[in-house]
């Protein structure tokens, strides 16, 4: 039998898809309609419902695998469908009745990270009954928040981030290890079996049902523009430390410099680092507050101060901070001579080259992930050419692996600002 429809997926169309088994007597179906991501358990749900088991069924991919890669070929595309419908028929036909299996659940946690992502999902779990294992390759927990002094809101990240490690640390179904990486891992959702190695030599095994990886990322190190070649040349992590110190360097400056995409969308990082921008508007009106006289200039290619961030470059505008745009092929150049240090950009609407004497330089550095090799190993994970963690589907499974019961979150997954990185470990713990 074979029927066509308008829309398959409609409710209308599953009321006769149920007619017609029950009269006709048919015992496999196959659907040549919809994504089998998004639609194979509603068809699954309905030949179950009209009495037949659900693993009597297959779909032809012929959307996803066929007339959205080939869309303008038509003619070779419907040839194409044609095979992939024969082929669902001829394996449709073989298949035999499943019926599932019930496995015990181990109803504990491993959270791989004790940054704010992962203190984040480790305590949600736990305010939730279950009992958790975070693990932290360092001997502290906060990651790179311990270098963050305030949100781009005002908000005092130092005093939530010590508030959420004295939760942390004070819950009774929390267990933190530190000094601990994952060795290697075993089994599937619902009983993973984790080996931990310990800086001491100690090994642990640990028995989980769901893991969250919470790894996080790191401010590159330059080697361009002269870092690490005169100390007034830094990176906007060290410019945060230095402010909060009164360093002399930055308290007298006359002149401040930022420059932008540095190591960020380049060939061999394509991607934004997406916090960038802000941050250098932000560290640009605090040297405003420490200095109104202060001349600022910030260099960028974009700038990309995401949503209601854009009132931050509104006001660094209104303050004096000048922004002056340089394209790929015309990066800045910085000259060191003597106690003289001095960039020049080609500025974009004049054509011509701009010399700015500078006390201060800041460069806004890219983020980078930290290695994450004995994760995929151990979990059969998946990484972007980039080296973050790879989602199972951008729009469907934000938070999940293609392997069932491990999920991921903050900075290991792309570069984000903080309450994004909260918000995807409170999602990471819902799905676990």
């Amino acid at each position: 039998h074979v029927q066509d429809n308008l829309f398959t997926c409609s409710q209308d169309t599953q009321e006769k898809m149920k007619q017609v088994i029950q009269e006709k007597g048919i015992n496999r179906v196959v659907v040549a309609s919809c994504s089998p991501r998004t639609h194979e358990p509603l068809f699954q749900q309905t030949i179950r419902e009209a009495g037949l088991n659900t693993y009597l069924f297959d779909m032809a991919n012929i959307r996803d695998q066929d007339t959205w890669v080939h869309q303008g070929n038509p003619e070779k595309a419907t040839s194409k469908a044609k095979d992939l419908v024969r082929m669902a028929v001829a394996r449709v036909s073989l298949l035999e009745p499943l019926h599932k299996v019930s496995f015990g659940l181990k109803k504990t946690a491993l959270v791989v990270g004790g940054g704010v992502a992962g203190m984040t999902a480790a305590l949600n779990l736990a305010q939730q009954g279950y009992e958790v294992k975070l693990i932290e390759k360092t001997d502290t927990l906060g990651g790179n928040a311990r270098r963050l002094r305030y949100t781009w809101k005002g908000e005092d990240i130092q005093a939530y981030l010590r508030d959420l490690i004295a939760k942390v640390r004070s819950h009774p179904k929390i267990q933190v290890h530190f000094n601990t990486e994952v060795g290697h891992g075993s089994g599937f959702v619902g009983n993973y079996t984790t080996v931990l190695y310990k800086e001491d030599g100690e090994t642990l095994q640990y028995e989980h049902g769901v893991a969250i990886l919470a790894t996080g990322a790191q401010e590159w190190q330059p080697d361009v523009y002269g870092y690490g070649q005169d100390p007034r040349i830094m990176t906007a992590l060290e410019l945060d430390q230095a402010i909060t110190a009164g360093d002399p360097k930055v308290t007298g400056a006359q002149t401040a410099v930022f420059i932008q995409c540095v190591g960020s969308r380049e060939p061999e990082r394509p991607y934004c680092s997406k916090v960038c921008c802000t941050h250098s508007v932000e560290s640009a009106l605090a040297l405003k507050q420490l200095n109104p006289e202060m001349d600022i200039f910030i260099l960028y290619r974009d700038i990309r101060t995401f949503g209601v961030r854009e009132d931050l470059y509104r006001e660094a505008r209104d303050k004096g901070v000048f922004f002056i745009r340089f394209d790929l092929e015309n990066k800045p150049e910085v000259q060191m001579t003597g106690e003289k240090l001095t960039v020049t950009v080609i500025d974009h609407v004049l054509g011509q080259p701009l010399t700015l004497p500078a006390d201060l330089l800041t460069l806004a550095t890219a983020i980078v992930p930290n290695p994450a090799k004995e994760l995929v190993e151990a979990y059969k994970i998946s990484l972007n050419s980039e080296g973050f963690l790879l989602e199972a589907h951008m729009k469907l499974r934000p938070v999940d692996f293609t392997t069932e019961g491990i999920y991921l979150c903050g900075l290991a997954h792309y570069p984000k600002p903080i309450d994004e990185s909260i918000a995807q470990a409170q999602a990471a713990a819902g799905r676990a």
